[in-house]
């Protein structure tokens, strides 16, 4: 006597699975790309990486390729909506919107931008672990899969970076992350990069999550470190910005149902 016929598997192509979309006009691309810098902001916010007035993601415009689309100085992040949002250009000039800018910012991302014509996004966030680690002068070590994928791919600013609107030391910077993913401003905190607003958002959240990681292991004893081979191969599987683009889309799908109104 035989039993039930076994289901059948679901072709492979009736799945969904989510990548990034392609767009049939510059205006699309920069809507969904302010949509993005919104939703990311909500997220930073929400995750309490907003101390003050500082904290700034920028998302380079698809058509000037100099400018750069930011939050609005002094504006929550948990309130910013896609109408908010600020243009500038190179030199920190806003060319639409009705709010200043951060210059202190632009220094740094306008140069950062201009190093890295393959960088959408940036990031920077005063949050509290990425600020701990910075304070030490170190980098991630590989001790967790999440911290592999900044394996020989973040770098150490070994300067302290105050409040400052030169230009020059936004180079400076810039050619510190050189081609990497994220950087370690030491005394400060981190910044990030992604040829999406997704990526460079996923960046900073694991590479913050991996600060809190190290600093909590330190404290109980001493991490184990993956050894060098394992951990470019993790790495390389992990490291991409398509893998932090697909990494940050429960993130997206999240915060677009529950707070709807950043669309605005």
């Amino acid at each position: 006597m035989h039993g039930p016929t076994p289901p059948l598997p679901v072709p492979t192509d009736k799945l969904q699975f989510a990548m990034p979309p392609m767009h049939e006009s510059l205006e699309d691309e920069r809507r969904h790309r302010k949509e993005r810098l919104a939703g990311a902001l909500r997220l930073f916010g929400r995750l309490g990486y907003e101390d003050g007035v500082s904290g700034h993601i920028t998302a380079r415009d698809p058509e000037f390729s100099d400018c750069f689309w930011v939050n609005p100085f002094g504006m929550p992040f948990r309130h910013v909506t896609v109408s908010d949002l600020v243009l500038a250009n190179q030199d920190g000039q806003v060319v639409e919107g009705g709010h200043h800018v951060n210059q202190a910012a632009f220094a740094v991302h306008a140069q950062v931008h201009a190093a890295r014509p393959d960088v959408v996004a940036v990031a920077h966030c005063h949050s509290v672990h990425g600020r701990a680690l910075a304070a030490l002068g170190e980098l991630l070590d590989p001790i967790t899969q999440e911290s592999c994928a900044f394996y020989e791919d973040h770098a150490l600013y070994d300067a302290y970076t105050s409040v400052t609107v030169d230009p020059e030391e936004g180079r400076r910077i810039a050619a510190a992350l050189g081609t990497r993913k994220a950087l370690v401003l030491r005394n400060h905190g981190l910044l990030t990069v992604g040829d999406s607003v997704d990526a460079a958002a996923w960046w900073f959240m694991t590479m913050e999550r991996s600060c809190q990681v190290q600093l909590t292991a330190r404290a109980a004893g001493r991490p184990v470190l993956i050894d060098h081979r394992q951990a470019v191969a993790t790495r390389e599987q992990l490291g991409g910005d398509l893998v932090a683009w697909i990494n940050y889309q429960p993130m997206w799908r999240e915060i677009t149902r529950s707070e709807p109104d950043l669309l605005d």
